[in-house]
């Protein structure tokens, strides 16, 4: 990394031109999580692998999904560990297994441990994956064996609840119509998928991390709630088109 780069560097920039970071507070609570120099490391990682990469059906950067994760991660107790994590946990998956050495070589075993734990797919760069439904209930089996306290659970936890909080929001903005991005499925695919990972992160997440769990189940309700409404209206609509 240049030396412009690392938070020394970047320090005596702002100092050129008469800037400085955020003084520590007063009353800065005593957990307080120091994210240092391997966070921006893992920031400018992730911003580099996922760079060309674009959230489905729109062109929002795939970045800021990795924002989110680790954003979700540190307001339910992660450790930096956690939050690195929360950046790199698509990495695997969506770039290839080539990353799993340089992951681990740059920010430990740890860490990769739980990028694993949230990958449903471990194969090179441009080699298909294996279908939907395979990966997703493998995925389910594997969440299952994680044991109790797992750190991996707070990042899956986070990343499905920024997932189906995404989803929520686009499927209120555009209707039924949000559900041609995923093609070869169904919208009763997707809350399946969701309603078992509700569930089973309602029994696994305990402490700081419980509210994560009962957010994730509100969501998925409403998404199942608005689904519904939508195929009530689209019946209603066609009923009074043969009329």
């Amino acid at each position: 990394m240049d030396d412009e780069l690392t938070p020394s560097g970047l320090t005596g920039l702002m100092a050129g031109f008469g800037a400085e970071p955020a003084p520590i507070s007063a009353d800065r609570d005593a957990g307080f999580v120091v994210l240092g120099p391997l966070f921006d490391k893992a920031l400018l990682y992730a911003s580099t692998a996922h760079r060309q990469q674009a959230r489905k059906g729109g062109p929002v950067p795939y970045i800021s999904h990795l924002l989110g994760v680790a954003s979700i991660v540190l307001a339910h107790g992660g450790t930096e560990e956690q939050a690195i994590a929360g950046l790199l946990h698509d990495t695997v998956e969506d770039c290839g297994v080539n990353h799993e050495p340089a992951i681990e070589k740059l920010f430990g075993e740890a860490v990769l441990g739980m990028v694993l734990a949230c990958t449903d797919a471990r194969v090179p760069a441009g080699t298909p994956k294996p279908d939907w439904w395979t990966r997703k209930a493998a995925y389910l089996r594997h969440l299952a064996e994680l044991p109790s306290g797992d750190p991996a659970l707070l990042v899956s936890c986070s990343d499905k609840v920024h997932n189906a909080e995404a989803i929520l929001a686009d499927l209120q903005t555009h209707g039924p119509a949000l559900w041609s991005r995923f093609p070869g499925k169904v919208p009763e695919d997707h809350l399946w998928y969701y309603g078992r990972l509700a569930a089973f992160f309602e029994h696994a997440l305990t402490g700081p991390a419980a509210p994560l769990a009962r957010r994730l189940r509100v969501t998925v309700d409403a998404l199942g709630e608005q689904h519904r409404s939508h195929t009530v209206e689209h019946r209603r609509r066609r009923e009074e088109h043969k009329r």
